[in-house]
C-alpha cells in the first residue's frame, strides 16, 4: 500500500514539474520571441481578413530596425490596451504626402501595386491633410492600414514611437487554409 502510495506521490511531483517547465517555456516564449495575435477589423484587408489569427516575431528588431514595408503590430497611439495591425510607409526622417490617391515618400509616389488593387485610392486624414508634407520624426514611424477607406492610421493620429512597436507579422496561422509566413514587401518609388 505504501508503495502504491509513493508511485502516485511520484508521478504527481513529475507531473507538476512538467507543467511548471512547459509553462516556464511558453513565458519566455510569448515575452520574448513571439506572440500570437487576432487580427481585428478589415483595416488591413485584402491581405489580413478579420479573425485571422498571426504570430508576431518579437525578436527580429532587438537586433535590425523596421523597414518600410514591414507589417508591424503595435499599441494604439489612442489606448495602450489595444494593439494595431498595420504596414510601415514611413521611415525616420522620411517626407510623406497624399495628393491626388496617392502616397508619396520623399517627393516620389509609392508603387503599392504589390500587395493593393489598382483602384484602391488614399484620402487624407484629420493628422495627414492633403497636399501637406509631414516628416517623420527620429524614433518613429509612419504606417498605414492596407485597406485605406476602413482604416484608423498615421493619417488621423500621427506617427507612431518605436517603443510602442510590439513586432513584425511573422506567420499567419488561422485558419488554416491562410497558413503561412507573411511575405515581406519591398517598395518601388517611382518619380
Amino acid at each position: 500500500m505504501k508503495e502504491a502510495l509513493a508511485d502516485i506521490a511520484v508521478f504527481f511531483l513529475d507531473f507538476i514539474e512538467t507543467i511548471v517547465i512547459a509553462l516556464a517555456i511558453f513565458v519566455v516564449v510569448y515575452l520574448f520571441l513571439f506572440q500570437p495575435h487576432q487580427v481585428k477589423g478589415s483595416s488591413m484587408f485584402p491581405n489580413f481578413s478579420d479573425g485571422e489569427y498571426i504570430l508576431t516575431d518579437k525578436i527580429s528588431y532587438r537586433f535590425s530596425k523596421p523597414n518600410r514595408g514591414d507589417v508591424v503590430v503595435f499599441k494604439s497611439p489612442q489606448n495602450k490596451e489595444i494593439d494595431f495591425i498595420k504596414r510601415i510607409i514611413g521611415l525616420p526622417n522620411d517626407s510623406i504626402m497624399v495628393n491626388g490617391g496617392y502616397v508619396f515618400v520623399n517627393g516620389a509616389k509609392l508603387d503599392e501595386s504589390v500587395y493593393l488593387p489598382s483602384d484602391y485610392i488614399t484620402n487624407p486624414g484629420a493628422f495627414l491633410r492633403d497636399d501637406r508634407t509631414v516628416t517623420v520624426p527620429a524614433g518613429n514611424y509612419f504606417v498605414l492600414g492596407d485597406n485605406r477607406n476602413h482604416s484608423s492610421d498615421s493619417r488621423e493620429w500621427g506617427f507612431v514611437p518605436e517603443s510602442d512597436i510590439i513586432g513584425k507579422a511573422w506567420l499567419r496561422y488561422w485558419p488554416i487554409k491562410n497558413f503561412g509566413l507573411v511575405a515581406h514587401v519591398s517598395y518601388k518609388i517611382s518619380q
